[in-house]
C-alpha cells in the first residue's frame, strides 16, 4: 500500500517530549487534502532559549523533522574530547558518590538542592542541545521562585538595563580558579614530570637491567601493568639458570614497571620468573608503599579543564578510571556544570603518567600541569575566581554598555546570595530549612515528600503521589529508579526508623545536603535584611553599622562612619556568635525570625549539627580586573572564547567581525571565593537572573 494510503487510513501519531528525552505517539487523522499542510511545533528550551521546530509530513513516502529554517542548519562543532572517547566511558555507569565535603561553587553558590540529589545521573548533552520539555516547560516553571522571593530587590547603579542570553552555549562561561597564592590556575603543559629518583635510580642502577629484558617482554609487561593483559600475568624463561640471573630480572621487572610483583616457578624442568599483579586489581588503585619514591611527595597536583560537568561528576570519572574512590581526591571549591572550568585537584599517591594517560580516553575532561607535594587541598584555601563570560544578542548601545560596566568595575554590586541557592521547585530550600530550625520534624518530612507543581522527573512524581495516599515509606521507595537522592535516602530512613524516629530518618541524607537547607534560610534572611539596609541608608557607611577587624566585628559610631565606605560594611548570618547592626535593621532581624517562629537569642538546636554560630558577609564586592569589548560575529554557533584547550591543540583564536550581524558583550572580572557571578551580570543587565523570570522572557520573545 503507498504510504500516503496509510497515513490516510491510520493517521500519524506523534508528539514531542524533549526533557525526558522520550518520543511518544499520538494519533492524528490525516485527510489528502491537508497532508502537505500538517505541521506539528514543537518548542525547545535550551538554558533561557527557545528553538522552534516542525515536523512536516510529506505527500510522497516520508515525513521529516526540520526546522522553521529554509535549510536545516550543520550539526555543532564537534567538542573537546570528543574524539578521545573511550568506549566504556561513554556510558558513565559508575555510581555517582560524592565526597562528603562542604562546596564552594565557581560563584560562591553551595551546592543547590537540584545538584547534590537527583536521582539519576544527567545524560550528558552536546552543547547547545541540553533540551526541556517545550510544550509545559514555560507552564511549569510558573510556580518557580523569582528573585522577589527570595530578598533580592535592590541595584546599586542607575544605568538603563539591557537585554542579552547569558550561557546560550556552555563556553559562553569560562572559570579560572586563583589559587591561594594568587595566580590564576591554567592548563597550558600536559606532559609528565621529571621524577628526581626515577632519573637518580635509572642513572646508577646496572646496564644488566636495562638489558635482561627483551622489547617483546617490556611490552607485554607494559601491557600486564595496565592490566591489557587478560591472562593477568607474563612469564620470562631463564635460559641461564642462575640465581644471579633470576635476581637481575626480578630487579628489572619490579624496577621498571611499578605495581608488579615477581615469582619464581618451575615447569618441565624449566625456571620461569611469573609477573603478575600483587594484589589484582586493586594494586594499580593502591600502590604499596615502598612503590612511592621517599622524596615524592604523596599528593600528585594537577590542573583539571572541564567542559559541561560539574566537579563532583568529574571527580566520579576520573574515580572509576583509576579505581579509586572519590574521596581520595580533594579540591578547593566546586565548579558549574553549565560552564567551562579551569582548576586545581589533588590526589593521593596516583602518578602523573597514570593521570596524564587518561587524556586519551576522557570525555570533555584534559589533565595536566602536575606536580607532587606532601599536602592535600583544602576547601576555601582559594582567593577566588576569574570569569570570561559572553552575553550573546545584546540589546544596549556601546554607551549603556559603557556605564553598565563602569559602574561594576567602580561601585560593583550587591552581594546577594545567587537564585541557585534556594532551589527551582515550588518548595524552596528556605522553607525546610526554617523547619528544621523549629524543631518541626513533621512539617520537614512534609516539604521534601509531598507533592508540588513544576518541572520535575516522572519518577519524583509518582514517588511524591505515593507518599500522599499511602504515607509509606517504603512503597514511595520502590517508585525511584535509584534510591541515592534525597528523597530516596528520607524514604529509606522512614523505612528503617519509623515516623517517630525522624531526625535519626533524616541524618540519612548526606550531611552537606542537610546543611543546605539551613544555610538557604540564613541567606534569605541575609539577603532580605541587605534589601532594607540599601533602602534605609543606601551606599554610604552610618552609625550603627558593622566592619570587620581582623575576625571580630565592631560597631561603627557615627564619626567613624565618616571614615569608611560602603565596601567595608558587613552584615550577619544570623547565628548565636554574631552581633547584630544597631540601628533598626539590627531589630529588623528580631522581627524577621520571630515571624518565622525563631529565636534570635537561641540559635543553638538540640541536634548539635543545626546549631547556627552565624558569619558576616560584605554588602558589595567591588570585582577586580575588569575588562570588556563589545564583538561583532555571523555564526551564533561559535564559541567566542580562545579556551586553555584550544591553546594547547594549537587552534586558532576565534575571528571577529567588525560588520557582524549579531552583537556580544565579552568580559572579564575576578571574585573572591563565596559570591556569585550571576549577581553581578544581574547589576549589569537589571534584568530578574531567575529560572521563572527568564522563562516567560524568552517564551514572549519567540513568541
Amino acid at each position: 500500500m503507498h504510504v500516503r494510503e496509510k497515513l490516510m487510513l491510520s493517521g500519524v501519531r506523534c508528539v514531542l517530549n524533549v526533557t525526558r528525552g522520550i518520543i511518544k505517539l499520538r494519533s492524528l487523522k490525516v485527510s489528502e487534502q491537508v497532508l502537505n499542510k500538517l505541521h506539528v511545533k514543537g518548542v525547545f528550551q535550551i538554558h533561557f532559549r527557545f528553538l522552534q521546530t516542525f515536523l512536516v509530513i510529506q505527500s510522497r513516502q516520508s515525513f521529516t523533522l526540520m526546522s522553521d529554517l529554509e535549510t536545516p542548519p550543520p550539526p555543532p562543532p564537534v567538542q573537546t574530547g570528543e574524539k578521545r572517547v573511550c568506549p566504556e566511558d561513554v556510558e558513565q555507569d559508575f555510581p555517582l558518590k560524592k565526597p562528603r565535603t562542604e562546596a564552594d561553587h565557581d560563584n560562591g553558590a553551595a551546592p543547590s538542592r537540584d545538584e547534590e540529589a537527583s536521582c539519576l545521573p544527567e545524560e550528558e548533552a552536546s552543547e547547545g542541545e541540553e533540551e526541556e520539555d517545550g510544550d509545559t516547560f514555560a507552564d511549569m516553571m510558573k510556580h518557580g521562585l523569582t528573585e522577589t522571593d527570595v530578598g533580592i530587590l535592590k541595584f546599586v547603579s542607575d544605568h538603563e538595563g539591557f537585554s542579552g542570553i547569558l550561557k546560550e552555549r556552555y563556553s559562553d562561561f569560562v572559570v579560572h580558579e586563583i589559587n591561594k597564592q594568587g595566580k590564576t590556575v591554567h592548563l597550558d603543559d600536559i606532559s609528565v614530570p621529571a621524577d628526581t629518583e626515577e632519573v637518580q635510580r635509572e642513572e646508577h642502577q646496572p646496564k644488566e637491567i636495562d638489558d635482561v629484558l627483551t622489547e617483546e617482554q617490556k611490552q607485554q609487561l607494559g601491557d600486564l601493568q595496565l592490566y591489557k593483559n587478560k591472562e593477568g600475568h607474563v612469564s620470562i624463561q631463564v635460559m641461564d639458570d642462575t640465581k644471579e640471573k633470576r635476581t637481575l630480572i626480578h630487579k628489572a621487572v619490579k624496577t621498571q614497571f611499578p605495581g608488579l610483583e615477581t615469582k619464581t616457578e618451575e615447569k618441565d624442568g624449566c625456571k620461569f620468573i611469573v609477573a603478575y599483579h600483587v594484589a589484582g586489581k586493586k594494586a594499580l588503585a593502591a600502590p604499596r608503599k615502598h612503590f612511592w619514591p621517599k622524596n615524592r611527595g604523596s599528593y600528585c597536583h594537577f590542573v583539571l579543564y572541564k567542559e559541561n560537568k560539574d566537579t563532583m561528576d568529574a571527580i566520579n570519572v576520573l574515580s572509576k578510571f583509576l579505581r579509586l574512590r572519590p574521596n581520595m581526591f580533594s579540591y578547593m571549591g566546586t565548579k558549574d556544570k553549565r560552564a567551562i572550568t579551569v582548576q586545581e585537584i589533588a590526589v593521593l599517591k596516583i602518578t602523573a603518567e597514570r593521570l596524564a594517560h587518561l587524556n586519551k580516553c576522557l570525555l570533555n575532561l584534559k589533565v595536566g600541569n602536575f606536580s607532587y607535594k606532601n599536602h592535600p587541598l583544602k576547601l576555601g584555601e582559594l582567593q577566588g575566581n576569574h570569569f570570561t563570560v559572553i552575553i550573546r544578542n545584546i540589546s544596549g548601545t556601546g554607551e549603556q554598555v559603557h556605564q553598565a560596566m563602569t559602574s561594576l568595575k567602580q561601585t560593583g554590586f550587591i552581594n546577594y546570595y545567587g537564585m541557585q541557592r534556594f532551589g527551582t521547585t515550588a518548595v524552596p530550600t528556605q522553607h525546610v530549612g526554617r523547619a528544621i530550625l523549629r524543631n518541626n520534624w513533621n512539617e520537614v518530612v512534609d516539604l521534601i515528600l509531598k507533592p508540588r507543581p513544576g518541572a520535575e522527573k516522572e519518577y519524583l512524581v509518582r514517588c511524591r503521589e505515593e507518599w500522599a495516599k499511602t504515607q509509606d515509606p517504603e512503597a514511595a521507595l520502590k517508585k525511584l529508579p535509584n534510591k541515592r537522592c534525597l528523597e530516596g535516602q528520607l524514604l529509606r530512613g522512614l523505612s528503617m526508623y519509623g515516623r517517630k524516629n525522624i531526625v535519626t530518618a533524616f541524618g540519612l541524607i548526606p550531611r552537606n545536603n542537610r546543611l543546605m537547607y539551613i544555610h538557604s534560610y540564613q541567606s534569605f534572611v541575609w539577603n532580605t535584611m541587605v534589601s532594607r539596609r540599601i533602602e534605609a541608608f543606601g551606599l554610604k557607611a552610618v552609625g550603627g553599622d558593622l566592619v570587620l577587624r581582623g575576625t571580630t566585628a565592631h560597631v561603627l559610631s557615627a564619626e567613624e562612619a565618616e571614615q569608611h565606605s560602603i565596601h567595608d560594611i558587613v552584615m550577619p548570618l544570623p547565628g548565636f556568635d554574631v552581633i547584630y547592626p544597631t540601628h533598626h535593621i539590627g531589630e529588623g532581624y528580631r522581627e524577621l525570625l520571630s515571624v518565622d517562629g525563631l529565636d534570635i537569642d537561641n540559635m543553638r538546636h538540640k541536634v548539635k549539627d543545626y546549631s547556627l554560630s552565624g558569619a558576616y558577609r560584605r554588602i558589595i564586592i567591588r570585582p577586580t580586573d575588569v575588562s570588556w569589548e563589545v564583538i561583532h560575529y555571523d555564526d551564533p554557533r561559535i564559541s567566542l572564547v580562545h579556551t586553555d584547550f584550544e591553546k594547547l591543540e594549537k587552534k586558532p583564536a576565534p575571528v571577529f567581525n567588525t560588520e557582524g550581524k549579531y552583537r556580544a558583550l565579552r568580559m572579564e572580572f575576578s571574585l573572591p571565593p563565596s559570591t556569585y557571578a550571576t549577581m553581578a551580570i544581574r547589576e549589569i543587565l537589571k534584568l530578574d537572573t531567575s529560572i521563572k523570570k527568564q522563562t516567560q522572557l524568552n517564551t514572549l520573545w519567540f513568541n
